[in-house]
């Protein structure tokens, strides 16, 4: 094993603050990673991460060092594209990102993307989850919804706008809502997760841009947007969620849309990766062929008609 694998080894078992899940992750003995971090610190001759017997911490000179070697793996990796035929794109890339997105949005237009880059390996985990992008191993992550403080960079890549819907059956027992007012005899679904929306109600935008909350009722909350969906299809109640990717149950008349003059604010998407000096070229690829595939989705929507 070589400094430069040796390095990419340090880095890892920084970013994860743990021996075990590093050897884990990346298949090898946990004897064999151990070891190759105590030659790495022989050489450099101090120590770089303290060992204890809940987690693995930088020392001071292991936070220097850890700077200096993710600035030089990406200077690495980016020079050995340098004179690659083509300027072909190769290696791993783990991403994550929403489970509606990944099913109605990339997956389609993967094998086309797949097909121009054939030396690229994609790793894609769709949960609503909010995944920890550094100790889970993610060289990006996409997220719907208002962002959380952190030290990440966040590309904008558009917004989705909301639509309120419910189903015909819902609907047919419950009636149509005409106004604010009306949806004091119905029900709310409720989501509890990754959207940005922590308190339930019926969401909807003021004139001057700004955010309203009507408290409503609802038996059900979920944490999932594919559960959300099969409940507001089930009858369970009215739901508010991004029109991509439900045109066509609109167009069949399974979900109708309501109340078009009271929509939630429209969701920011971003993709979020580590600060580095030098994005790996993989990275870049992906987050661009992203930005143009929303934008060409976006750019689709069209304004629901009033029931």
């Amino acid at each position: 094993m070589d400094q430069l694998d040796a390095m990419k080894l340090f880095v890892r078992v920084a970013e994860l603050e743990s021996f075990t899940r590093c050897a884990e992750q990346l298949g090898i003995p946990k004897a064999t990673l151990s070891a190759a971090i105590r030659r790495l610190e022989e050489r450099m001759g101090t120590r770089l991460l303290l060992r204890t017997t809940r987690r693995v911490q930088l020392t001071t000179d292991g936070q220097l060092c850890y700077a200096r070697c993710r600035d030089l793996l990406a200077d690495m990796e980016e020079f050995d594209g340098l004179f690659r035929q083509g300027g072909q794109i190769s290696g791993q890339l783990r991403v994550d990102m929403p489970s509606r997105m990944a099913r109605h949005l990339v997956i389609p237009a993967l094998p086309a993307f797949l097909a121009q880059h054939p030396d690229l390996q994609l790793m894609l985990s769709s949960t609503d989850r909010r995944v920890d992008l550094v100790r889970d191993g993610f060289d990006c992550v996409v997220r719907v919804g208002a962002l959380e403080p952190s030290s990440l960079v966040a590309r904008p890549l558009g917004h989705y706008r909301q639509i309120n819907c419910a189903s015909a059956a819902y609907l047919a027992r419950y009636g149509v809502p005409q106004t604010l007012a009306d949806l004091a005899g119905h029900r709310l679904v409720h989501y509890g997760s990754g959207q940005g929306r922590s308190e339930p109600g019926f969401e909807y935008q003021l004139e001057d841009g700004s955010r309203a909350l009507l408290p409503m009722a609802g038996a059900l909350m979920v944490n999932d947007s594919e559960t959300y969906l099969a409940a507001a299809l089930a009858g369970l109640g009215i739901i508010q969620m991004p029109r991509v990717g439900v045109e066509g149950l609109l167009g069949r008349g399974e979900l109708v849309s309501l109340l078009p003059q009271w929509q939630a604010p429209p969701l920011p998407i971003h993709a979020l990766y580590a600060h580095r000096r030098q994005l790996a070229p993989r990275v870049q690829l992906f987050i661009h062929w992203l930005a143009d595939l929303l934008a060409g989705a976006l750019a689709g929507e069209s304004e629901p008609a009033a029931p």
